[in-house]
């Protein structure tokens, strides 16, 4: 009886629709020798690739800045760009890599201008 509930939690995990979407991302996202954005350091130089899942413009300090959420199957980062409402080729869906220092703001992990290359799909 244990058996059939062990695979029975095994097929429901694979067939997970949102579980299968962040394994893809994974696979495509974090090579080898890359690091995710679940692991990677705070307030230290890395490069992440992910999917841009949301993009935002929203006032810091009286200046425009441009949010993205960037996933890639093991977590979630938010890039900002001060200063700028829009920057061509940063749109949701697309894949993007980026460079910079994390740090925490509000409780998120955040990493502000980053260097950034647009990947193709």
């Amino acid at each position: 009886m244990a058996e059939k509930s062990r695979l029975r939690r095994t097929i429901s995990r694979w067939a997970s629709p949102d579980d299968r979407y962040a394994r893809d991302l994974r696979a495509t996202h974090v090579g080898a020798g890359d690091c995710c954005i679940a692991d990677a350091p705070d307030r230290r130089p890395v490069t992440l690739q992910g999917t841009v899942r949301t993009i935002t413009v929203r006032p810091r300090g009286g200046v425009p800045a441009l949010e993205a959420e960037l996933y890639d199957g093991s977590g979630v980062l938010t890039i900002v760009w001060l200063g700028r409402r829009r920057i061509a080729g940063i749109d949701p869906g697309r894949s993007l890599q980026v460079q910079g220092r994390i740090g925490v703001h509000d409780g998120a992990r955040v990493i502000y201008n980053p260097r950034y290359e647009l990947k193709s799909s």
